[in-house]
């Protein structure tokens, strides 16, 4: 009797000791390898996995204690997709609501696929729940600040809706944005098809800004990257027009004109062979796909119907005849 009263009083201890522990764990600000700690969650993400996303991130926790306070707190498979945003001072039950529910201090910024960077410092300039770190900052200064190799920033930024915490810096969402990119770029680029004509995962990056800028119907885009992969391939110019355009920048007023395309520049796909030297605009997940994912085609050539949709051809005759249909008669 006297054994089972001990062994009742010990499990009443352990009980209460274990309870605190785990209060004082739900209530004690996470220790992060950096501030903010940035962490992006697909559709599906499981509670376990997400827990594992969190700790190769920079949240350093046990995971399991993690874990349990969901699963007590009936929210284990609550967890929302979305980009977020780790503040220091951030508690394990804290993390769990952001997680879960959504923090209602924090806002969102879309960045849009085809936007070019100069667009989206535009955008981040005027968005008034940022502190604008970057406006008064080169794109070269931008790119030392988030650690970019690059020396360009053109196409480097992964077009999504981002959230955030109101007053966040706009050079800290811009670092997300370029990690974003490196991680579905690298994604894309081992799940590529064999004998494309990229030799590094930039250079399908920059084919794919153009596949953005081409596509007007989303169902063309694997044609429209084929077609583009096969003029690569057999040397012929690429002939794009949102790649001269994008040459022109401000000088660009609407309208292209034949001197445009014959004037020679680092841009001018009518003039020079290959790429062009970096990307035109932020590609998105379905671009960098179908650049890397191609239609089998022999296609060289396509023409737009005017309905968002393309036409395309084998051969030159066949090209100029759907010109012809489509375009000149405008």
């Amino acid at each position: 009797m006297r054994l089972l009263k001990f062994f009742l009083l010990f499990l009443i201890g352990a009980g209460i000791g274990f309870g605190a522990w785990f209060a004082w764990f739900a209530n004690r600000p996470l220790p992060l390898a950096s501030a903010p700690v940035e962490l992006s969650i697909e559709p599906g993400g499981t509670l376990t996995s997400v827990t594992q996303q969190l700790r190769a991130a920079g949240v350093e926790m046990r995971g399991w204690d993690f874990l349990l306070l969901a699963r007590l707190a009936g929210k284990a498979g609550a967890i929302k997709a979305g980009s977020y945003a780790i503040e220091p001072g951030t508690t394990p039950r804290g993390l769990l609501a952001m997680l879960t529910a959504g923090d209602v201090r924090q806002v969102s910024i879309a960045l849009i696929e085809g936007w070019t960077f100069r667009q989206v410092r535009a955008a981040l300039d005027a968005h008034p729940d940022l502190q604008h770190e970057s406006r008064l900052l080169s794109d070269a200064d931008i790119l030392k600040r988030i650690g970019a190799s690059e020396s360009h920033p053109e196409g480097l930024f992964f077009p999504d809706t981002y959230l955030f915490a109101k007053q966040s810096s706009d050079i800290a969402l811009l670092r997300r944005a370029y990690h974003e990119m490196r991680r579905h770029l690298d994604v894309a680029w081992n799940a590529r098809s064999e004998g494309l004509p990229y030799a590094t995962p930039y250079a399908a990056l920059t084919m794919a800004s153009i596949v953005e800028k081409e596509t007007g119907k989303p169902d063309d885009r694997p044609l429209i990257a084929s077609v583009f992969a096969n003029r690569l391939r057999a040397g012929m110019l690429l002939q794009t027009d949102p790649s001269v355009i994008y040459g022109l920048g401000e000088r660009f007023d609407g309208n292209l004109r034949k001197r445009d395309l014959t004037t020679d520049g680092p841009y001018n796909t009518y003039t020079r062979t290959g790429l062009p030297p970096t990307p035109i605009s932020m590609p998105g997940a379905a671009s960098l796909k179908a650049t890397l994912n191609p239609a089998r085609s022999d296609y060289l050539y396509f023409v737009a119907r005017g309905d968002g949709s393309s036409v395309f051809s084998r051969s030159l005759d066949d090209h100029n005849r759907a010109v012809a249909q489509y375009q000149k008669k405008k």
